[in-house]
């Protein structure tokens, strides 16, 4: 018994390997082979077996149907290319629809976000802003000075010492100026505080905005640079504007060279601004919200933000009684008379963990109110790429994201002073914010003033490495500043740079207001509140400066907003098979039987060109190589042998008669088979043949005996 075939690599039986093996060889030679069809051939046979109807018709009909249907067969055809087109197009261009749909469930309560509309207290921050106070003080005089009398006699100037004791210096860096428009043509430019002109007229004297000559005047802010060689005039239609504009351009340049740790100190503490809080049932204080200092409105408290380890606290049932509850105590006496003109309490409901805008999305309390907050929820989920330009973390915004680690550069900023006046900061590195379109649109304008300015704008965190603009060593930054503010270049391009986020959570509120307390109570609510907050039976609260607040969720219903794709593969695939279907009566089979068309087309076309490239190259004339004389050998294998095929280059050069026969084609061995060999060119006589055994074989002489 013979031993079974050992197995092929890999544990494989050597006839299937040969199998594979001899498939692959099958498909190179195929390849290689081409289909074996002329295009004629090939067309024929395509319109001949081809499901579609009109190639059919075209070579089985008469003369003039066939030019019919062929007409019509192209038709179609340039029909479907075209609704295919159209349909490839639509779901290229990624449209979305948006579907609302309406839940119930227990909602997670928002962070709720409080600040004073004052951000520093008068008193605190008095010493660093009183040189700009008197400076404002005397430019008001010189705005509401009286006019001219009624005989038309100009008032005198202001005298000499008006100015004196003022920071004419800080003056000096960003002053406000009259421009008198009275001639349209020569237009003059005058300084508030000075006597001279800075137009063209020549000198004058500015006497007052109550000139019954019919003078129009207007209060400008004057940005220079480049050492006061360019400037630029920001008019308002209102002294207020220009006021509130100008002082609000010096504020920041003082204010932002003061640490942020004294900043803090200046603001409202938590102890005094929170006077009650409950949140549902349970009774909760100040030291349950987040410390944030923000530029705009000084120290901020969250409550509910989530940046602690607690969970986000979950709102049981609906309505005021399960909401939270706040008195607040604003302390309208100590606000800044030029910079806070607002009375009240700005607050912002927003998601966990991101960071309040509160001047672009806050809102105000009235104080002397009770303001309750109504809350429904609206769910917003994006498709996302390609379908809407919206990120899901910012990690795909190319602006760097200042607002993510602002507690931790607030921290590092504000050192160890942070510690006394607000105990409970959160000034971990590990807190961080999450992306907003407010961030990736600040963070912008930040990186552009950093570039073009070289210094930051106070009210936007800082990228690492920059400084804040302030008057005494950034000259410019007013006027470049100003230019970067009204420019919509820069605006767009930040625009184009942020995007929105692909899920977010907004907030719709309901807002009701009410007088608080009542008359009836008035007395005996601010006693017990004076008593709670300074332990003194003096009244120091009053309506002007308290506010109470009420948020709670309206209902449990919210409502999720989300897209989906209008088009979608499935969609587009059923409508290109239907327009197929309908015009050419084809199917899938019909497509793949156009592609196998198409290919074996394209391999007639290689093996052409090939067969045209090798019958190129054996046209080209080659030089005779000098013929070779044959050798003895060579000549008596001729003789012997006719299937012997000399090595000579001409053929026939031989004076052998046997190589001339071999040369003349008398005797041809059959192409590829070699000549015979032998051991000897000894010839003897052959014996007879005699039948030997009985199976018929024939006996041959032994050689050895010849």
């Amino acid at each position: 018994m013979e031993p079974p075939a050992a197995a092929g690599e890999g544990g494989s039986p050597p006839g299937c390997i040969m199998t594979v093996k001899t498939f692959f060889v099958r498909a190179l030679h195929r390849l290689q082979k081409g289909p074996g069809y002329t295009y004629q051939e090939l067309l024929v046979w395509y319109c001949d077996n081809t499901n579609t109807h009109g190639p059919k018709r075209i070579i089985r009909e008469g003369p003039k149907k066939k030019l019919v249907w062929f007409f019509l067969t192209l038709l179609f055809a340039a029909l479907v290319f075209w609704n295919w087109g159209m349909l490839i197009q639509k779901y290229l261009s990624y449209k979305v629809t948006a579907s609302l749909a309406i839940g119930f469930k227990n909602m997670t309560f928002p962070a709720v976000t409080i600040c004073s509309a004052s951000p520093y207290r008068y008193a605190a921050v008095k010493p660093y802003l009183q040189d700009l106070d008197d400076l404002i003080e005397a430019a008001l005089n010189r705005i509401l000075q009286p006019g001219p009398e009624d005989n038309g006699t100009a008032s005198p100037p202001p005298p000499a010492s008006a100015t004196a004791g003022l920071n004419m210096r800080l003056w000096d860096q960003i002053p406000l100026v009259v421009i008198d428009e009275s001639e349209a043509s020569r237009p003059l430019v005058l300084d508030l505080l000075g006597n001279s002109s800075l137009g063209s007229a020549g000198p004058n004297s500015y006497s007052s905005f109550a000139d019954p000559e019919g003078r129009k005047y207007k209060l400008a802010v004057k940005l220079c640079s480049n050492n006061g060689t360019r400037c630029t005039y920001r008019n308002f239609t209102s002294a207020v504007q220009a006021v509130t504009e100008w002082y609000i351009l010096q504020s920041t340049s003082i204010l932002s060279q003061v640490p942020l740790s004294k900043r803090i100190e200046m603001g409202y503490k938590a102890e005094d601004m929170i006077l009650a809080c409950l949140y549902g049932a349970e009774p909760c204080k100040y030291s349950n919200f987040t410390h944030l200092y923000h530029p705009d409105h000084g120290n901020c408290y969250i409550f509910n933000w989530g940046m602690d380890e607690e969970p986000p606290l979950i709102s049981s049932n609906p309505g005021a009684e399960f909401g939270l509850k706040l008195i607040l105590d604003i302390s309208q006496k100590e606000y800044l008379p030029f910079l806070t003109f607002t009375a009240g309490a700005r607050l912002m409901l927003h998601e966990q963990k991101s960071f309040p805008f509160l001047k672009d999305q806050g809102i105000y309390a009235m104080s002397g109110t009770e303001t309750s907050i109504g809350v429904m929820v609206d769910e917003l989920e994006r498709q996302g790429a390609p379908y809407s330009a919206c990120t899901m973390n910012g990690t795909d915004v190319s602006i760097q994201n200042l607002y993510q680690d602002y507690l931790t550069s607030q921290a590092a900023e504000g050192g160890r002073g942070l510690a006394e006046p607000c105990p409970n900061c959160s000034t971990g590195a590990q807190y961080r914010t999450t992306y907003s379109m407010q961030a990736c649109l600040r963070s912008c304008f930040q990186a552009q003033m950093v570039k073009n300015c070289q210094c930051g704008h106070f009210f936007y965190p800082l990228p690492k490495g920059a400084r804040f603009c302030n008057n005494e060593d950034y000259p410019d930054w007013a006027y470049c500043y100003s230019t970067l503010r009204t420019s919509l270049e820069h605006r767009q391009s930040c625009i184009q740079s942020c995007k929105e986020t692909c899920n977010n959570t907004q907030y719709k509120m309901t807002i009701s207001m009410a007088d608080w307390p009542s008359e009836a109570a008035e007395d005996w609510i601010f006693h017990i509140l004076s008593y709670e907050r300074d332990q003194s039976t003096n009244v120091t609260l009053d309506r002007k400066g308290t506010i109470k607040l009420n948020i709670y969720f309206q209902e449990y219903n919210y409502r999720t907003i989300s897209e989906s794709a209008s088009t979608t593969i499935v969609w587009l695939l059923s409508s290109l098979g239907g327009q197929f279907s309908l015009w050419m009566g084809g199917s899938v089979l019909c497509l793949i039987e156009f592609g196998e068309i198409v290919i074996d087309f394209l391999w007639i076309t290689i093996l052409n060109l090939i067969s045209w490239g090798k019958g190129l190259k054996q046209r080209r004339p080659q030089a005779p190589k000098p013929a070779a004389l044959p050798t003895v050998a060579e000549r008596v294998e001729a003789h012997t042998n006719l299937g012997f095929e000399a090595e000579e280059a001409g053929g026939g050069g031989g004076s052998d008669p046997g190589a001339k026969g071999f040369a003349d084609g008398d005797a041809v061995s059959e192409p590829g088979t070699p000549p015979p060999k032998y051991d000897s060119l000894r010839v003897c006589p052959v014996a007879t043949v005699e039948l030997g055994s009985e199976d018929g074989e024939a006996s041959l002489p032994d050689l050895d005996t010849l």
